[in-house]
């Protein structure tokens, strides 16, 4: 589909990339730029809700700069102006909720590199779009690197198609290992009482079981959660028929709170997660933050993750079914 939308121009951002004919992100910038108030910005969303939802689809990524957005509620607002349902995060990053939809990104220390994944991959009911606000940006790194899916997924049959055929056939299993509180000095520090909103086991169960775990809990305190088996890859409705490489084998891969093995038990080459590795970051799409922007991910398309920042950083998310 042609770009055409009045109310949006097209620009540019350093670190953009052109990914089979689409540029990585879509920059949309006020028409006129005398005219970048929220007011324009929510009236330019509600009148193109459809081709804006399309332009999601066709980039995967689309970037709003230039626009006069201050805080969470506008970010909020801009948010609820597509009328997409919400969908609450369940994971082990810390996060607070700050107004309505919208809460911190992880709140893990600004030091550590958060791995790429696809939001929410290991739960059944994952959002299919991650929108971001950067309210406050890092004087150095703090990006959000992107990648689009689908090109790890024909990279690695490349290198190891039979690998990949097996694995995508057996599926998948992981473990993650939670404590019982939240630890915020770790990215991945989400205690179980908060991630499932109870501090009653026989409920915290009740909940993990709906969502596709099973729970083992631990001396300390802590719960060990195992998902699988999970799909390597998957074939998704309006992209082109592209098989995105949608799991977290590479970020929970023999961490020391997390394992990720084929579903019967056979443990994963580390040659080959390592080569994995490699290619997602070959693959990567990175710009810097401005104050302001509003990034909206196809989460079905692309992994995301976050570079080591000085602080003060501060980036809100709200997730979208």
């Amino acid at each position: 589909m042609e770009f055409s939308c009045k109310d949006f121009k097209v620009g540019k951002c350093e670190g953009e990339k052109m990914v089979d004919g689409e540029t990585l992100p879509l920059v949309l910038k006020p028409a006129n730029p005398n005219k970048n108030d929220i007011n324009t910005l929510l009236l330019a969303l509600e009148e193109n809700k459809d081709w804006f939802d399309e332009m999601i689809s066709k980039n995967s990524a689309v970037l709003i700069r230039g626009f006069d957005v201050k805080n969470a509620v506008e970010f909020n607002d801009i948010v609820e102006a597509f009328g997409w349902d919400d969908i609450r995060y369940v994971g082990p990053a810390p996060r607070t909720h700050i107004h309505k939809r919208v809460w911190t990104a992880n709140e893990g220390p600004l030091s550590e590199f958060i791995y790429y994944h696809h939001e929410m991959v290991l739960i059944k009911e994952y959002p299919k779009k991650v929108i971001l606000f950067c309210e406050i940006p890092p004087p150095e790194g703090g990006e959000t690197p992107f990648v689009p899916s689908f090109r790890i997924t024909e990279r690695m049959l490349e290198e190891f198609p039979e690998f990949v055929e097996e694995l995508d056939a057996k599926g998948l299993k992981y473990t993650f290992t939670a404590l019982s509180k939240n630890e915020t000095g770790s990215m991945r520090g989400r205690g179980w009482e908060d991630a499932f909103a109870t501090s009653d086991r026989a409920e915290a169960e009740r909940r993990a079981k709906a969502l596709g775990m099973d729970m083992v809990w631990l001396p300390n305190g802590g719960v060990q959660t195992i998902l699988g088996p999970r799909s390597l890859t998957q074939v998704f409705p309006g992209r082109k028929g592209r098989r995105m490489w949608f799991n977290t084998l590479v970020g929970m891969h023999g961490k020391e709170m997390s394992s990720a093995m084929m579903a019967d038990g056979t443990e994963i080459p580390k040659d080959i997660v390592k080569r994995c590795e490699e290619i997602i970051e070959e693959e990567s799409i990175q710009f810097k933050w401005e104050k302001g922007d509003v990034l909206f991910f196809d989460n079905l398309a692309l992994l995301h993750g976050r570079r080591p920042s000085l602080p003060p950083r501060r980036v809100l998310v709200a997730t979208c079914k």
